[in-house]
């Protein structure tokens, strides 16, 4: 695949975001008070480690195969068990920082696909920005299981 000017700029914000991403999910795993979160957090942090080998390798000028479909398990970890009200605040803004990250990353790849003219790239840019929806769908169900969203 030969990238544009436009296309490659487009490619290095992806991965600017994500490289973001797993420096943000990355510590806010080690400051989440509940293992649940932790868990969560290192989870999604290994998720975009994907979506940045991916958006590298595009930046290389190969893009892989687009998944068949976007992985199912969208199940919250459950509830965790707060000793203190302290505890489940700190975790609340570790949620809704995260939240507002991957609302802001998908709006980034939402743009950005529409500038790439390969059929495939595009699909594949839709696939990421798919996921990053889907990030945010379990971070919000941590959230309401966990009273931390109204």
């Amino acid at each position: 695949m030969q990238l544009t000017q436009k296309e490659t700029d487009f490619l290095n914000d992806f991965r600017d975001q994500e490289l973001l991403c797993i420096e943000k999910y990355e510590k806010h795993a080690a400051c989440a008070c509940s293992t649940e979160l932790k868990n969560l957090f290192n989870s999604l942090a290994e998720a975009e480690r994907s979506h940045l080998k991916t958006i590298n390798q595009m930046a290389g000028g190969t893009v892989a195969s687009v998944p068949s479909s976007l992985s199912a398990d969208n199940s919250c970890c459950g509830c965790a068990s707060y000793c203190d009200e302290q505890s489940k605040k700190c975790d609340e803004f570790l949620c809704r920082d995260m939240l507002a990250s991957e609302k802001h990353v998908s709006s980034v790849y939402d743009t950005g696909i529409f500038e790439f003219s390969d059929p495939q790239a595009r699909k594949m840019l839709n696939h990421i920005q798919s996921e990053e929806q889907q990030h945010g769908e379990k971070i919000y169900a941590y959230m309401k299981a966990n009273g931390m969203y109204s």
